[in-house]
């Protein structure tokens, strides 16, 4: 079984790392609003499916609907949106980069919300390291950077808050109902669909057919796999391989996205760049170091945590 679980960790880190493509892509052709719309509702057939498949869905969790809803929010329709928002401004390999910051923006809150989360030396160096490296990326001191680039930044770091933020959440309202992650990923991912639907203005959306490859891109890459089989396949590395070793497949995908950006979009990647990715991720790997496992499992578990 291990052997499978290395194998769904490949598939999971290659499917994450391939979303920036193919949201760069739909993003010449229709709004953010509808990429976000077509990624969340493709993204929870799956889930749905699953979920109805394993019984996890309960009639007694309708009671906890407003929890659900704020979820839905922080980690489904706001997050979403912000990142498409993001990646339409910005080169994929960058907003690729940025989304590495993700953990760093997960353990500030955590830090500032919840008790048990540990702030020592070795997590607040992993931090400082990180954040450099997100300077050297947005570099707000260089008037050569655009006003449309720092807002792309911008979007990436709302999108990283809501992760964050829902984090939060979950660990004090959601964790202690003892309810299936699966189920979880449902509802939030269900109700995100709906509302998006519901409010988002999908005139001019058929553009996205007038090439088929951003098309199937969109729907099945990005929405279907990329964040639908996504999230199962996240659980079954985390049962058979463990939480943290699960948590790990986060730092492949923003050097996935690099090499996409650069080698199939054609997009200028500098050396200053690349140095920053490394210092992101070697931040990310310090400060996660110095978490304690209770906190990684608990983070590992929560549907919020996906990228």
């Amino acid at each position: 079984m291990k052997n499978k679980a290395y194998i769904v960790f490949g598939f999971l880190a290659l499917a994450w790392g391939m979303t920036f493509l193919f949201n760069k892509s739909a993003s010449t052709l229709i709004t953010p609003t509808q990429i976000a719309a077509v990624r969340v509702f493709m993204g929870f057939l799956p889930v749905f499916a699953a979920a109805l498949i394993g019984r996890k869905l309960k009639w007694r969790h309708l009671r906890f609907t407003h929890h659900f809803i704020v979820m839905s929010v922080l980690a489904g329709s706001l997050y979403y949106f912000s990142f498409a928002k993001g990646i339409q401004l910005l080169p994929s390999s960058l907003a690729g980069m940025l989304s590495g910051a993700i953990p760093m923006i997960s353990f500030i809150t955590a830090a500032a919300f919840l008790r048990d989360e540990p702030v020592n030396r070795r997590s607040l160096l992993g931090l400082g390291v990180g954040f450099i490296g997100v300077a050297m990326i947005a570099r707000p001191w260089d008037a050569s950077v655009s006003a449309s680039d720092l807002a792309g930044v911008g979007c990436i770091g709302l999108g990283s808050l809501c992760v964050g933020l829902s984090f939060v959440y979950a660990r004090r309202f959601l964790s202690p109902l003892g309810i299936s992650p699966l189920a979880l990923c449902t509802y939030q991912l269900g109700i995100a669909a709906l509302t998006l639907l519901v409010t988002t203005d999908f005139d001019g959306a058929s553009a996205i057919f007038d090439n088929g490859w951003i098309a199937l891109g969109l729907f099945f890459g990005l929405g279907l796999f990329g964040t639908g089989f996504a999230y199962l396949c996240y659980y079954f590395v985390v049962e058979n391989l463990g939480a943290v070793k699960a948590a790990s497949v986060t730092y492949i995908p923003p050097i996935i996205a690099v090499l996409t950006g650069s080698l199939i979009l054609g997009e200028s990647v500098q050396l200053l760049d690349l140095i920053a990715l490394v210092a992101i991720l070697t931040g990310v790997v310090v400060m996660q170091s110095g978490r304690t496992p209770p906190m990684q499992r608990c983070l590992a578990n929560l549907p919020s945590q996906q990228s």
